[in-house]
């Protein structure tokens, strides 16, 4: 964590986004802040005559997120806004202030109501997404295919201090994705953190930021983390108390047109992905140095709770 606060890496920031904003035509106001510092990344407040910008530098496995944020917002109808400017080599990135987070929205208006929106949106995007895969891929974003899971997950455990006895073994992993596979929905990019601190109100529209999460999987999966892990605690953070029937419903909706499928069917495939889709978390947001975040995960993908 202390690297991103180093002086050397943060006068070289600094110049970048000068640099950067010279050629966007803009002028910096004031000094630049460092609100956001963790160990994989760090996000800086600059502000400018027209408005404040955001500089973002990501650790070496996630410094794909500005090319795939570039791809994927090609693809979004303004619901995922590209980088103003990036570095190909780094992966910095300088971002448009995308207004208020839906977290704080959620606390004034004391309503999960405008997550449907954001359910309905994000499918297109997935689904916009479909044919490119191998791009994705090949720009980096982590395989977390259904075909790849089963491994993946057998690799974690091997080096997971102190697993829950009751974790099946990769054999049951592997029967949850072949179930999974056979309802023929298409793999593409999934976000894998989507909460509402991830959404925000952008230009009038609810927009999808911080995907250095990312991976390439099930569609469906992301259910796991954003309807059981964030809605279902609803507005005051209580367990199980919004119904999670109408959001499953909102992002079903466009599968359903899509795939020309029943949303009966697709609810069944996304009471499989539900518990998969904590695999898929743990194993793509392992990190050797907090086994216990990885515990957590598991444990949801056991129970449905932490």
């Amino acid at each position: 964590m202390e690297r991103w606060r180093e002086p050397a890496f943060v006068a070289e920031a600094h110049t970048w986004i000068d640099d950067r904003l010279d050629a966007l035509g803009r002028v910096r106001t004031g000094e630049v802040e460092q609100p956001h510092v963790t160990d994989w990344s760090t996000v800086m407040r600059v502000p400018t005559e027209a408005g404040p910008v955001w500089f973002k530098a990501n650790e070496e496995a996630m410094v794909h997120e500005a090319a795939v944020l570039e791809l994927v917002a090609r693809r979004s109808d303004g619901r995922v806004p590209p980088p103003l400017a990036r570095d190909p080599r780094t992966g910095w990135m300088l971002l448009a202030d995308a207004g208020p987070r839906l977290r704080d929205v959620i606390v004034e208006e004391r309503s999960l109501e405008r997550w449907l929106d954001v359910l309905a949106a994000y499918a297109r995007v997935q689904i916009a997404c479909e044919d490119d895969v191998d791009a994705l891929l090949a720009l980096g974003l982590p395989d977390c295919r259904l075909h790849t899971l089963p491994g993946s997950y057998a690799d974690l455990l091997a080096g997971l201090p102190d697993a829950d006895p009751r974790l099946p073994g990769p054999v049951a992993i592997e029967d949850l994705c072949d179930r999974l596979a056979a309802f023929g929905i298409r793999e593409t990019v999934q976000h894998d953190d989507l909460h509402d601190g991830q959404v925000f109100l952008g230009a009038g529209v609810h927009q999808v930021l911080d995907w250095g999460d990312a991976c390439v999987s099930h569609p469906f999966l992301t259910l796991a983390v954003t309807l059981e892990g964030v809605i279902s605690w609803g507005v005051d953070d209580e367990e199980d108390s919004e119904d999670l029937e109408p959001h499953l419903a909102a992002y079903l909706g466009p599968y359903a047109d899509h795939y020309g499928r029943d949303l009966d069917e697709l609810r069944e495939a996304a009471r499989i992905a539900m518990r998969l889709g904590w695999v898929c978390r743990a194993v793509n947001g392992a990190l050797p140095q907090d086994p216990e975040r990885t515990h957590v995960r598991l444990k949801m993908f056991l129970d449905g709770k932490p």
